[in-house]
């Protein structure tokens, strides 16, 4: 062994091909010309994974993608930045895949095809998953009761583990994500996600409700507003995020989670690690996709001890 810890990324992994700018669609069959079209590999498992392999994690995919071109590319984006795909398996069912047209402010619209992040989970390797040093568990609310099953067999072997949602924070969603929520350690949602879910009527009231229903830790991001930890001791952490150029969200709580879980395994606290999940997060909203960047934990770290953050 190298001595990299090994992080398990389980759960969605998508094909993101995104546009830049969008202002409208146009009518009919009418066309317009943009800056950048673009193709990324993503989804909250999935993007998590290669950002984890950039800050010198060994990141290991595991889930589903079709047996077609988009299915290569996915496989292929994320071998090159070195994460293990060895564990995305090939279903008969197409590769999950979104069209996100952004806007200039950053912000986008998704048109997103499910495909075989249905079964992500249908194929888990039992053994990696013992053997590692952290799971990351993306989109659980697609697993069903298969959720349950993996987070208690990481608990019963002592693995630490992680969760992101891609549902939206609609109050109907909320009963496929409440079995698993008391066996994960680390809970990490966006802020229309945890107040949707909880009804709070703020984001420090859906942090501390989404513990007390079984999280163990809660860190909920807000775009540029500070990010809301409901820790294990129950305080409450605001912890702000940097200054950065917007250009793309798309990808920043994938950016975020693998920043959080890296500075887990390196010990950090959950104040310190909640500041690398922000740095990372500011690298990767300054450009397209979630793979923008040319950084590593060296200068993340080098970045989150000198750059601007915003006030709380």
């Amino acid at each position: 062994m190298d001595g990299r810890p090994t992080i398990v990324a389980l759960g969605a992994h998508v094909l993101d091909t995104l546009v830049l700018p969008v202002e409208q669609v146009p009518d009919g069959q009418g066309g317009v010309l943009v800056d950048r079209i673009a193709v990324s590999a993503a989804g909250t498992a999935g993007a998590t994974a290669l950002v984890l392999a950039r800050l010198g994690a060994r990141a290991v995919s595991v889930g589903a993608v079709g047996d077609d071109a988009m299915g290569e590319l996915l496989v292929s984006l994320l071998g090159r930045e070195g994460v293990d795909t060895r564990f995305l398996r090939r279903s008969e069912l197409p590769t999950s895949a979104s069209v996100l047209p952004i806007r200039r402010d950053g912000s986008r619209p998704a048109f997103h095809q499910i495909g075989a992040n249905a079964v992500a989970a249908r194929d888990v390797p039992w053994d990696m998953i013992e053997g590692c040093d952290h799971l990351h568990l993306g989109a659980p609310e697609l697993f069903g009761e298969d959720a349950v099953r993996v987070l208690r067999f990481a608990r019963d072997h002592g693995v630490t583990t992680s969760a992101d949602c891609l549902a939206p924070g609609l109050p109907d969603f909320f009963p496929m994500i409440e079995p698993w929520l008391p066996l994960v350690d680390h809970f990490l949602p966006n802020s229309e996600q945890a107040c949707g879910w909880t009804q709070a009527t703020d984001v420090a009231a859906a942090a501390r409700r989404l513990r007390e229903l079984g999280a163990g830790c809660t860190a909920v991001t807000d775009g540029a507003g500070a990010t809301v930890v409901a820790t294990p001791a129950g305080e409450v952490l605001r912890v702000p995020v940097f200054q950065a150029e917007v250009i793309d969200t798309s990808g920043c709580g994938d950016a975020f989670s693998a920043g959080y879980i890296r500075g887990l395994t390196l010990g950090h606290g959950i104040e310190q690690a909640t500041v690398l999940g922000a740095a990372v997060a500011a690298q990767v909203v300054a450009g397209l996709g979630s793979d923008h960047g040319d950084y590593d934990l060296q200068s993340v770290t080098a970045f989150a001890e000198k750059a601007t953050r915003l006030p709380v």
